[in-house]
């Protein structure tokens, strides 16, 4: 008897975590303006495979199931790549305005960059807060579908692709802290 009690509320909670998946497009939708008007946003979040990458300084690996929890945005980059450069500060705004526990920007430096390389970049144009990060080997990038730079995946707090932009995108203009501020307010 008692389990007949609980089935309407089991219902309604997976029809509302249904509801909240399926407005997540709906909801995001009408926020992309210019630049981010190209966003695609999935109707279904697609899974990630994790694959490791190689942290920063210390040599060690890390994958993007390390990040489940909070929302991504993962950002494959070079430090040849023109558009990339240009995007990067604009980035960095985004993980300033909204970085800590449900939110994070992951930059990925794909294929041949020098560690060097990329912390000079990083000290020509004052970014201090994002990591330098690499897939020399391009793993990830070939396991998520990376054909050119910069791509900007947004992944949701399960690891799942909700997400994709491809190439730059003004990621420091209204339209983009509003997607973000409204990716966070969800993750509440």
């Amino acid at each position: 008897m008692r389990l007949f009690r609980l089935i309407p509320l089991y219902m309604a909670l997976a029809l509302g975590a249904n509801a909240a998946l399926a407005t997540d497009a709906e909801t995001l939708g009408p926020l992309r303006e210019d630049s981010l008007k190209r966003l695609i946003l999935h109707k279904e979040p697609k899974p990630v495979t994790p694959v490791d990458f190689q942290l920063e300084d210390d040599g060690g690996t890390a994958s993007l199931a390390d990040y489940k929890g909070k929302y991504v945005l993962l950002n494959f980059w070079a430090t040849w790549c023109a558009p990339c450069r240009k995007e990067m500060p604009q980035i960095a705004e985004l993980q300033d305005e909204f970085g800590g526990d449900k939110f994070e920007v992951l930059t990925l430096a794909t294929g041949r960059n020098s560690p060097a390389g990329i912390k000079k970049f990083f000290e020509e144009n004052g970014i201090d807060n994002l990591p330098r990060h690499q897939d020399p080997s391009q793993a990830v990038a070939r396991e998520m579908g990376v054909i050119g730079l910069p791509i900007t995946v947004i992944i949701d707090p399960d690891g799942n692709e909700i997400a994709r932009l491809i190439g730059d995108a003004e990621w420091n203009s209204d339209s983009a802290k509003a997607i973000i501020s409204t990716l966070v307010e969800a993750n509440s």
